[in-house]
């Protein structure tokens, strides 16, 4: 029954972009909820709290906003357009968590900050790896 609610294209690339989107969309909602995790992501400003409720709104927003590109990436893999912003979501996720460890060093390399790096790093290998097999034309 759930198979039915699952992208129907080739691969296993689109179920990636539903299940990493409904994790997104998880993250969303807990951002509007509470600090505790958002407050782990962003972990390195000794004596400060880097994180307030508008920070981690505005992160759920944008969690939200990838999300919903992911998801409609994942039903309509083929189209150039929408394919091409989805790896934008990634590369994007990318750059703002490398940076944060790397430049602006209000997160260290910790689990919690881990795991979006390596959904974002997973993603974007996966997706120009694969770009020919899905983008025809």
């Amino acid at each position: 029954m759930a198979r039915i609610f699952l992208p129907q294209g080739d691969g296993k690339l689109p179920i990636w972009q539903v299940v990493v989107a409904a994790a997104a969309v998880f993250n969303t909602v807990q951002s509007f909820i509470t600090l505790h995790f958002t407050k782990r992501l962003y972990n390195n400003v000794p004596g400060a709290q880097p994180v307030t409720p508008l920070h981690a709104r505005t992160l759920g927003v944008w969690t939200l906003t990838a999300a919903a590109v992911r998801f409609y990436a994942a039903y309509n893999i083929h189209n150039k357009a929408i394919y091409d912003m989805a790896l934008l979501t990634y590369l994007f996720a990318f750059a703002h968590f490398s940076s944060e460890i790397l430049i602006f060093r209000t997160a260290k390399i910790q689990f919690p900050v881990l795991v979006p790096v390596t959904v974002a790093t997973v993603s974007l290998v996966w997706m120009i790896s694969q770009y020919d097999f899905y983008v025809k034309g």
